[in-house]
């Protein structure tokens, strides 16, 4: 039987490829995200069905069963992260997120795929690239924090938009950016798996004020977080209370 981190694996790298060969239809923008997403959640909610029958699943596209809190397991999952980036053919900032969380340990194992780029990461093997040069801080391309332009001035950092929690995450991840920074509202499906690659890959992930990432929780709404280099973490932090004025 295959390891809770090789499930992840493997359940987002085949939701990867499911949504790859839909992206290679007719479908286009709305529709194909639309598409994407449902498609996506059957295929690993059926996986996850067969394959850890006994565990409790809290996906985006799924209804929230609250059994879930008396539950020791809990897979979350976004089986499309990017949903508007996916509906744009010229865009590779989409995701695929499978995490599991368990009582008392938090996130143990995870999976980001961006199938757009033939890649999958893990909470195992996983190590975090330590850029170099001008500080980058990639933030949402359509809602990015209000406070970002004072934080990026304070630390005389570049803000790079970009779709997609996953993609964003894994671009710390990959060194092609030191910090993701968001505020404003996400949800728990967004931020576990690419957490928990994020941690296991040795980076700092907390939300905006320093407090730790809370999952499986009532309601699943996380509304901020910070992925970044360790390194980093406490200049940001502490940019981030000057600019809302904490």
């Amino acid at each position: 039987m295959a390891s809770d981190v090789e499930l992840a694996a493997e359940l987002a790298t085949s939701s990867g490829q499911l949504l790859q060969e839909l992206r290679r239809g007719p479908l286009r923008g709305k529709e194909l995200g639309k598409a994407g997403d449902e498609q996506s959640h059957e295929l690993l909610v059926k996986a996850l069905a067969e394959a850890r029958p006994a565990d409790a699943v809290l996906s985006e596209e799924g209804d929230d069963d609250l059994g879930r809190l008396d539950a020791d397991r809990v897979w979350i999952v976004d089986p499309l992260d990017g949903t508007r980036e996916y509906g744009q053919l010229d865009h590779a900032d989409w995701a695929v997120h499978v995490a599991l969380w368990q009582r008392g340990r938090g996130i143990t194992d995870a999976a980001v795929a961006q199938p757009a780029l033939d890649a999958v990461y893990t909470s195992s093997g996983t190590t975090a690239a330590d850029p170099s040069g001008p500080l980058r801080i990639v933030v949402s391309a359509s809602r990015p924090p209000e406070f970002a332009s004072a934080v990026s001035d304070a630390l005389g950092a570049e803000l790079v938009p970009m779709g997609s929690a996953g993609a964003k995450a894994m671009a710390v991840v990959r060194g092609e950016a030191d910090v993701y920074l968001h505020a404003g509202g996400q949800w728990e499906w967004d931020s576990a798996a690419p957490v928990g690659v994020a941690v296991a890959a040795g980076l700092h992930a907390s939300r905006i004020d320093g407090s730790p990432l809370e999952y499986n929780q009532p309601k699943p709404y996380l509304p901020d977080l910070l992925i970044c280099t360790p390194r980093h973490a406490e200049a940001v932090l502490s940019a981030v209370r000057t600019a809302i004025g904490g």
